[in-house]
């Protein structure tokens, strides 16, 4: 099952794309501001998004460019023929495709299948299980259990989440500060740096053989962690 995320404040066009997307293998979400698209983006894996770029609240570009500080989903810009300008920003911040009004049905079809096509090719998603494998851990995001070696481990909420970000971001370095900021949802201060390293830590006790030669959870000196993927 797809799950598409349709974001316009003209409720007839969501409508009308609820109607061309009709399908049994995809579900739909509907969002009719940016600020909306981006609590739906949090509560759910989305495959795919189709976003209006002039919105109220939250424009598509500005919630584009917060989604893509997480996440790769495809997007599909929906634009007006008078927004040429804004179209160039929104392919050069990250947008996968467009679609311009009055839609082709047939066309929208069509690039909504690319995208969704290419975005599972290249390992982008799961529709099944939502589950992440990476050195020996799995990481089943439906039941919000994470097994090492078939083992159950037992993590709390937090690290839960700090170990399905770097899961999902594989070979990227985060600072301290990104990591708190994107896990705890608020600016980082003062010594927000410290909360994360003993998270990381304890998750570290859980996770490695030896917590204090890291193999999975790993330091780049003066820049950050990471979990590779690929390599043992």
């Amino acid at each position: 099952m797809y799950k598409i995320l349709i974001c316009d404040d003209e409720k007839d066009i969501v409508r009308a794309l609820k109607i061309y997307l009709t399908n049994k293998d995809y579900q739909m979400f509907e969002a009719y501001d940016g600020e909306e698209a981006l609590e739906i983006v949090k509560k759910e894996e989305v495959h795919l998004i189709l976003m209006d770029i002039m919105m109220p609240k939250m424009d598509g570009l500005t919630a584009m460019r917060k989604i893509r500080e997480n996440s790769n989903v495809p997007i599909i810009l929906i634009t007006a023929k008078s927004e040429d300008v804004d179209l160039v920003l929104g392919l050069n911040d990250g947008a996968d495709d467009y679609i311009t009004k009055p839609f082709n049905p047939i066309e929208v079809v069509a690039r909504v299948k690319s995208q969704l096509r290419r975005y599972m090719m290249l390992g982008g998603g799961s529709t099944t299980q939502n589950i992440i494998s990476i050195k020996g851990i799995e990481l089943d995001d439906q039941l919000k259990k994470v097994t090492q070696d078939g083992t159950e481990l037992k993590l709390t909420k937090k690290e839960y989440e700090i170990l399905k970000f770097f899961m999902l971001n594989p070979n990227c370095v985060y600072s301290p500060r990104d990591i708190y900021e994107k896990i705890w949802k608020e600016p980082a201060i003062g010594n927000d740096s410290n909360t994360v390293a003993v998270h990381i830590r304890h998750l570290r006790e859980k996770i490695e053989i030896d917590p204090a030669n890291p193999r999975i959870l790993k330091v780049v000196f003066g820049q950050g962690y990471m979990i590779e993927k690929g390599r043992e």
